[in-house]
């Protein structure tokens, strides 16, 4: 999701609930304590250098069930930062502590809540790395699918 979506999305909410990927919903006194710009310059296993650049929302909860983030404080919040920052509508990273460690989620919406959304990892340069590409599983039955019926005699078996 991009900052102008959560702007948009959020305009249209009375409070603000997110759900973490195992369905669970992060408590409702999480504040959002940092809206930033990360940028991450690297070089990939292929040798080719790469940037990418992220608007990165970090969510944190405490024990101050008083204080309640509410849509338009937040959208204060992302206004503030827009003009500090000078930001281009970028995509969103939220990071959110876990039971273990910090993890980073993608943003998405449905309708009601914000949804962080499971990241993953890949090579970047496979070809270089002389991985190849995994062959689609297919199930005996799609092998004949959408074909007519074969005979004997036809020459397609």
């Amino acid at each position: 999701m991009k900052l102008s979506e959560i702007k948009n999305h959020l305009k249209g909410l009375e409070t603000i609930g997110f759900i973490l990927p195992n369905g669970e919903l992060v408590a409702s006194h999480f504040h959002v304590t940092e809206v930033g710009k990360i940028t991450k310059d690297f070089i990939d296993c292929g040798g080719k250098v790469r940037n990418e650049t992220v608007i990165n929302f970090q969510l944190w909860e405490e024990n101050d069930y008083d204080h309640r983030l509410h849509p338009e404080k937040l959208i204060n919040i992302i206004e503030l930062s827009e003009k500090k920052f000078q930001f281009d509508d970028l995509e969103i990273e939220v990071e959110y502590q876990g039971k273990e460690t910090i993890g980073k989620y993608g943003l998405d919406f449905d309708g009601t809540n914000f949804l962080l959304t499971s990241k993953v990892t890949a090579c970047l340069a496979p070809d270089a790395c002389g991985i190849t590409p995994s062959k689609p599983k297919l199930q005996f039955s799609e092998l004949n699918s959408g074909a007519t019926s074969c005979s004997p005699n036809s020459g397609c078996c």
